[in-house]
């Protein structure tokens, strides 16, 4: 007699550890969910209360926008200077942090060091640093954009430098050409897309951030926005809201318009 058996992807034992594994993330959801200690009772008045800020903000005042002109002009450059330092600095972080253009071992943990200690402090921390160190203003925001970008940048360069094809490298080498002039002529050509892709990618990215920076007195817009709401002025926040969701679109609409070009 034929014995006919059932295929299965995986052995009892995977399932088992799988199923375990699935019962142990739902115990510390509802764990976690627990210690929240969320109030329920806020629920029932929010829509209430949403409607009630909204009809305060409304309708936003036009008559303030001659006012945040030049915060939001402060902005876009605090996004753009911050975004360019923070990508020539990445690159010589990215090639210490590539395998396969680092110089030896210890330059290679310090390029992975660099890269995890800029992408693990949030923008409004180094922004808090900054301002203590420099003082309010524009500086400040600039270098936290810088510094918190060039983590991101480099992780993704690095990636994009050992992706490269090695030969085209050897071959400039073996023309009798340096290390400098093999990474300009054999190591650029072959990540300039996505070098051009993650720099406005990232510039995207800090348009956003450098709104919000100028809550603990890093220049740009975020600062107006703070002042707003502290004397309860809802329409002028409407209005800067508004004008921090063109500026967003804007950026939004360059960056993929830059990508496509990069492509």
């Amino acid at each position: 007699m034929t014995d006919y058996r059932t295929w299965e992807r995986r052995t009892p034992r995977q399932r088992f550890v799988r199923y375990l594994f699935v019962l142990i993330a739902l115990v510390a959801a509802a764990i976690s969910w627990q210690l929240l200690q969320i109030n329920y009772n806020y629920v029932g008045t929010a829509p209430a209360e949403f409607m009630d800020l909204v009809n305060r903000m409304y309708p936003p005042n036009v008559a303030y926008t001659g006012q945040i002109v030049s915060p939001m002009i402060e902005t876009i450059h605090i996004a753009i200077l911050g975004t360019a330092l923070a990508v020539l600095l990445s690159i010589p972080v990215a090639l210490l942090g590539a395998e396969n253009t680092t110089p030896n071992r210890l330059g290679f943990v310090i390029g992975k060091f660099i890269i995890s200690a800029s992408r693990s402090v949030n923008v409004i921390i180094w922004a808090l640093v900054f301002v203590i160190v420099f003082g309010s203003g524009a500086l400040a925001g600039t270098l936290a954009i810088a510094v918190r970008s060039i983590g991101f940048c480099s992780k993704l360069i690095a990636e994009a430098i050992e992706e490269i094809d090695p030969g085209q490298v050897e071959a400039i080498k073996a023309t009798g050409a340096n290390s400098v002039e093999a990474a300009i002529y054999g190591i650029a050509p072959q990540i300039k897309p996505a070098f051009i892709g993650v720099s406005t990618y990232r510039w995207d990215i800090n348009v956003r951030a450098s709104t919000i920076i100028g809550f603990v007195g890093a220049g740009g817009i975020g600062v107006e926005l703070n002042t707003s709401i502290n004397f309860f002025a809802w329409q002028q926040v409407l209005t800067i809201l508004l004008a921090i969701l063109g500026i967003v679109i804007f950026s939004e609409i360059t960056s993929a318009y830059l990508r496509r070009k990069a492509r």
